[in-house]
């Protein structure tokens, strides 16, 4: 059985990671979403809060599990007998990031192989740090993550977050001193 892994922060889901892990989960027997814990990283959601999402937008797909891992994404893999590492790619950037990340994954375990899936078109400039500036904003975001990562989104940044902030006028006679 062809057991792969899809890695990442998940900070917040996206529809991008939806499609990537949806087309995974078609193309190999078994998937493993390791949702990564880096205390060095601010994320908006807590590692439970990105878990439980992925658990919940993964549940409809039988041969899919999610699993928090706070250590190197090929230890994970040596642990668990994983051998492929599955990773979207959106663009040229998202390439050259991707194939440094891999070639130093394979350095650091020889036997962990990564995968690149390119991102449908649609998901091209779909990035989770954009939508969660823009939820910031209050910008609508339901196009661009599930509906449950909208109403996670809209619980802890308010309905109308940041609305309003980008439109504010600055007192004229206020000076710049």
């Amino acid at each position: 059985m062809l057991k792969v892994m899809l890695p990442g922060t998940f900070d917040p889901p996206t529809n991008g990671h939806l499609d990537i892990l949806q087309r995974a989960s078609r193309l190999f027997e078994a998937v493993v979403v390791v949702v990564a814990v880096n205390p060095g990283k601010a994320n908006l959601f807590s590692s439970d809060e990105r878990f439980g999402m992925m658990k919940a937008l993964s549940a409809d797909l039988p041969n899919v599990t999610v699993s928090l891992w706070d250590g190197l994404i090929v230890e994970y893999a040596e642990r668990h007998g994983i051998r492929l590492i599955v990773r979207g790619v959106r663009a040229l950037a998202d390439f050259d990031y991707e194939f440094e990340l891999a070639a130093m994954n394979r350095s650091l375990n020889p036997r962990a192989e990564t995968i690149l899936l390119p991102t449908d078109q649609k998901y091209s400039v779909l990035r989770s740090s954009v939508v969660k500036d823009i939820a910031r904003f209050g910008g609508a975001v339901a196009s661009m993550v599930p509906p449950i990562v909208a109403e996670a989104l809209r619980r802890k940044l308010g309905p109308a977050a940041g609305r309003g902030a980008a439109f504010a006028k600055a007192d004229p006679g206020a000076g710049d001193s």
